[in-house]
């Protein structure tokens, strides 16, 4: 350290979230990987197994570009998981309809997350898990629920329950 380095004053929150989230999903991306799917794959269908759903929204839940989304599905519908149809609700839109043995998958998969969480969780004691689960709702909910304007903005990380 220089005498130019400047003096912490606050704990590097941005370290903190940003190491665990990394650490988190290389976790998740290895265990799921176990049954040939991504991350992405498991949002994609465990969202559409909840409703009837286009392409572009559940990219938006997912939090994926269009090309990111087409090549998800798209591998999906030739793992035979999840299949693009016509939807019952507006025939000029097309939804992403989940196969049987992709519903299957998705609870494979939904176990597999659960407990990749609980794992990662279980380092804590119950009233610290608690507590964090809380203050991290309460942050993405409040105090860091909109990103900044930014001439350089930063990559959005996944929003939930959309």
């Amino acid at each position: 350290m220089t005498a130019m380095t400047p003096t912490r004053t606050a704990p590097d929150l941005s370290f903190l979230l940003d190491h665990t989230s990394h650490v988190l999903r290389t976790r998740m991306a290895a265990a799921l990987g176990e049954i040939g799917l991504t991350a992405r794959m498991h949002c994609v269908l465990a969202h559409a197994l909840e409703g009837e759903r286009t392409q572009a929204q559940l990219a938006e839940i997912g939090d994926m570009d269009k090309t990111t989304m087409v090549v998800t599905v798209d591998a999906l519908e030739e793992a035979g998981l999840a299949e693009r149809r016509p939807s019952s609700l507006d025939r000029r839109a097309r939804i992403i309809a989940v196969t049987e043995e992709g519903a299957r998958v998705a609870e494979k998969s939904q176990k597999i997350v659960d407990r990749v969480h609980a794992q990662a969780l279980g380092t804590l004691a119950d009233d610290d898990r608690e507590t964090l689960l809380r203050a991290l709702n309460q942050l993405v909910s409040d105090g860091l629920a909109t990103p900044a304007e930014s001439p350089r903005p930063a990559r959005r990380a996944r929003q939930r329950g959309k």
